[in-house]
């Protein structure tokens, strides 16, 4: 496995802090050990595990951390009172594969804390080799401190079936492209819209969940609906199904809004960033006033609205 010379097949001319990574993560994947690569985001963590998960034999399967988790709810719900569940819903997903990559994992919700210890395990005693990417140190996951020791069990079997990699280079290079690279970043952040004439009613999972209007493959929502009543990643996942083109309106600055709200919306942003979906901001605050203020943990939430900012 030359770890090294298929990156660099890519074109891509690598920093120090990229090649230094290289040569660790090889190390590691000749000893069949997993890896747990965590940093600032735009550092090139996505890049290199996927190169890492190209150069490691078969069986593997790379999958959506939202959408993974998703299939997993839907699974372990339809067994709910069977014993063995989630080991079950577990080996379905994995099916033969000895490498499992994650891509961008974070635990903000307590639900799903205790979830991803009980994957963590059955993946333990599959004997699958995990790769993952996270803007998150182990010991950072789950930061709300009212529940992070809800997961310190989860975050000790990160660690014992990782091995925990940084890569913390100087230079964010999410904002050094000209034209957009995906369909998300054709969105804009703007001031006014045309909004739809009548409201609707969209059925998500068996629950209602008000739109301000729908055309075609396009949906506007208003924050409040969207990210201030008890909706899901899952909901977010099952109307991107439909849904390509999003507009949320009368977006606050989020240090107003409870962390719930900001959670939510931090995990609407991730959803649709992972399904290429494009996405219209109507805020009455400019980006810096929407994420700015006292707010922890969305560091990453910033820096994907800023490619649609510097873009739309």
């Amino acid at each position: 496995m030359d770890l090294r010379a298929h990156v660099s097949g890519s074109g891509y001319e690598l920093d120090d802090a990229q090649l230094a990574v290289i040569d660790r993560l090889t190390e590691l994947a000749g000893r069949n050990r997993g890896v747990y690569l965590h940093g600032p985001v735009g550092r090139g963590k996505s890049f290199l595990a996927d190169a890492l998960f190209d150069v490691l034999p078969e069986p593997k399967k790379r999958v959506h951390f939202h959408a993974f988790f998703q299939e997993l709810h839907r699974r372990i719900s339809e067994r709910l009172h069977e014993r063995g569940a989630v080991a079950r819903a577990v080996r379905e997903l994995v099916g033969r594969a000895k490498v499992l990559a994650f891509d961008e994992l974070h635990v903000h919700d307590v639900g799903d804390a205790m979830l991803m210890t009980r994957l963590l395990e059955a993946l333990r005693k599959q004997g699958v080799m995990i790769i993952a990417t996270s803007n998150y140190p182990p010991d950072g996951l789950l930061p709300d401190p009212l529940y992070h020791d809800h997961f310190l069990p989860g975050i000790a079997l990160v660690k014992e079936l990782m091995e925990a990699v940084e890569l913390n280079g100087g230079k964010d290079y999410r904002h050094l492209h000209g034209a957009p690279r995906s369909r998300f970043e054709t969105g804009e952040i703007t001031t006014t819209t045309r909004l739809p004439a009548t409201p609707r009613t969209l059925d998500v999972n068996g629950r209602g969940i008000t739109a301000l209007g729908t055309d075609g493959t396009k949906v506007w929502f208003d924050f409040g609906d969207l990210c201030e009543k008890p909706t899901s990643t899952q909901d977010y996942l099952v109307l991107t199904g439909t849904y390509d083109d999003w507009v949320i309106t009368d977006v606050p600055a989020l240090h107003t809004r409870d962390r719930e709200a900001r959670q939510r919306f931090a995990n609407v942003v991730d959803v649709l960033v992972d399904a290429d979906v494009r996405l219209t901001l109507v805020s009455d605050h400019v980006l810096a006033d929407i994420i700015g203020g006292e707010v922890r943990d969305l560091a990453r939430t910033a820096s994907r609205l800023e490619l649609i900012n510097t873009t739309g």
